[in-house]
């Protein structure tokens, strides 16, 4: 087993990771997994250019395929996996599906992560309906039924409208705890009370505080009480201590009503229903235009409900790292794991810059990166645009027409608002196999037909040949601001490896638009 390192990112298949940890090693694990939601999550952002860049967050379109009957196939020949019967009595049902695909690939990590827990430890489990009760099974069968603690309701926006069926406004957050008999961390939180209760209190002492009247008749204690005669709620030394501690109000007409006061009022504990947590908007201040994006209040209140100071928190889905900088504001440890190069680089070069983050099993050398390059084109092609701060990964289909990445420029004299038909687009293409004049050709010739300003081709360690450099000559170069630059360029991971930057002028943050910070070499 390898040693779980805290403030760490985790580049890859989270049940690669957990597979290789101790278990009972994490005191909580939040997880906003892919939903199955068939939809292919894309980062769109329109520049004022009217060119529009599409970059890929993450595939939630899930296929009956071969690795999905593997997947579940060795979950039903295993009697003693904690989601054997679960899956044995839903593929009936479900036939060979991309929602059974979807439920084999959660359940194998759901086991790891129920190992990984500590017996004091808990689970939330994000999902949307069109899953969740077929989650809720899964983690009846790993965790067991007696585990289960809430559900949470989670209004995610205010209004959606859906064409013959009510809006789909809201999220679930299934709660578990890794064992009852050994307990579970709970640090009950409060929300303040809504506008309607508090206008109850509508009445105000000389000294500024605020009540609102209490009936005291119709219990059954008959006395007589400073000259008022009733069936009192309550006996006569309360009654007596209500006085005393001015919490009496004596009427014009003779009657007796208790005051209850503003300020003495209890705090209302968080209920299942969470309407108080709104959703990032375009203008909000933490958006980052990551997709699924959740808010920092959201991850905060799970945190410091079921984590204390210090502990671990795990999320193996970490996206764009709202609860690593959740836990990161809290005092927590965490740890981060996820499949998406591109989520790594914008965690750990983008929100969580100002840490010391740490990663795993992204390459840290020429080797690493060939490596990478050999067991996933796609996956490298995203990492190694992304050694570019200033560039983003392209959608599928973008990178299908030879167009692995984009960039904008920053408006410079020349190059800007004022001159519409001034390109300020930057394309890079990547090429992890051995270098083909005739594909650098094709990627002048993309970079020619979608009239950008600058083109980028990206090789894993591959140097300009003499035909190369001619081609490359044969572009021109572009002026921006005081300087000419290439209009099409090569530069490699070795030369990344190496602290060589590509010629480039001021370019837009992708995520911001605004002016980016230096490359960062890690």
């Amino acid at each position: 087993m390898k040693i779980m390192q805290v403030g760490t990112l985790y580049y890859g298949d989270c049940l690669d990771w957990l597979e290789k940890w101790p278990s009972e090693s994490v005191d909580l694990v939040y997880l906003d997994p892919p939903f199955n939601s068939k939809t292919d999550y894309i980062i769109s952002r329109e520049f004022d250019t009217g060119t529009t860049a599409r970059m890929p967050a993450f595939s939630d379109t899930w296929r009956w395929d071969r690795a999905a009957e593997r997947s579940v196939t060795k979950i039903e020949q295993a009697v003693a996996h904690p989601a054997h019967r679960t899956v044995v009595a839903l593929r009936p049902q479900l036939g060979d599906s991309g929602m059974m695909a979807y439920l084999s690939y959660m359940a194998e990590r759901l086991a790891e992560l129920r190992r990984v827990l500590k017996p004091t430890g808990s689970i939330y489990l994000h999902c949307d309906p069109s899953a969740s009760h077929y989650l809720k099974l899964l983690l009846d069968g790993v965790f067991g039924p007696r585990q289960f603690l809430s559900e949470i309701i989670w209004k995610r926006t205010t209004a959606h409208g859906d064409a013959k069926r009510y809006g789909a406004s809201h999220d679930t957050i299934l709660f578990y705890a890794a064992s009852r008999s050994a307990g579970w961390t709970w640090n009950q939180e409060f929300v303040p009370y809504d506008d309607d209760r508090l206008q109850r209190f509508d009445r105000v002492d000389p000294d500024g505080r605020r009540w609102q009247e209490d009936n005291l008749t119709g219990g059954g204690h008959e006395y007589s009480y400073k000259g008022a005669t009733a069936h009192w709620r309550v006996p006569p030394e309360t009654m007596e201590r209500l006085d005393r501690e001015g919490h009496l109000h004596f009427t014009a007409t003779g009657g007796i009503l208790c005051k209850r006061y503003l300020d003495e009022l209890e705090r209302t504990p968080v209920q299942g229903l969470w309407t108080d947590i709104g959703p990032i908007n375009s203008q909000s201040r933490e958006r980052l235009g990551y997709p699924t994006q959740k808010p920092l209040a959201l991850l905060k209140r799970i945190l410091s409900a079921s984590s204390n100071t210090g502990e671990i928190v795990l999320d193996p889905f970490c996206g764009c790292g709202t609860t690593l900088e959740a836990a990161h504001q809290l005092d927590r440890q965490w740890v981060g794991i996820d499949i998406s190069a591109h989520a790594i680089n914008l965690i750990a070069e983008r929100r969580l810059r100002s840490v010391d983050v740490q990663v795993e099993g992204a390459p840290k050398d020429l080797h690493g990166a060939r490596k990478l390059a050999s067991a996933n084109r796609r996956d490298f092609e995203a990492w190694a645009v992304t050694r570019v701060p200033e560039l983003s990964p392209s959608a599928a289909k973008d990178g299908d027409a030879g167009i692995e990445g984009r960039g904008m420029l920053l408006p410079f004299e020349g190059v800007g608002t004022a001159c519409s038909d001034v390109p300020r687009l930057v394309l890079a293409q990547v090429k992890s196999g051995k270098f083909s004049l005739s594909q650098l050709r094709d990627f002048c010739n993309v970079v020619r037909r979608e009239h950008a300003a600058l083109g980028i081709y990206i090789t894993l360690d591959s140097k300009p040949t003499v035909a190369a450099s001619r081609e490359l000559a044969g572009m021109g170069r572009v002026r921006v601001g005081s300087r000419d630059y290439p209009k099409v360029q090569m530069w490699s991971i070795r030369d990344y490896f190496e602290q060589r930057l590509p010629e480039l002028p001021g370019m837009a943050d992708p995520y911001t638009g605004q002016p980016d910070q230096p490359l960062l070499f890690q």
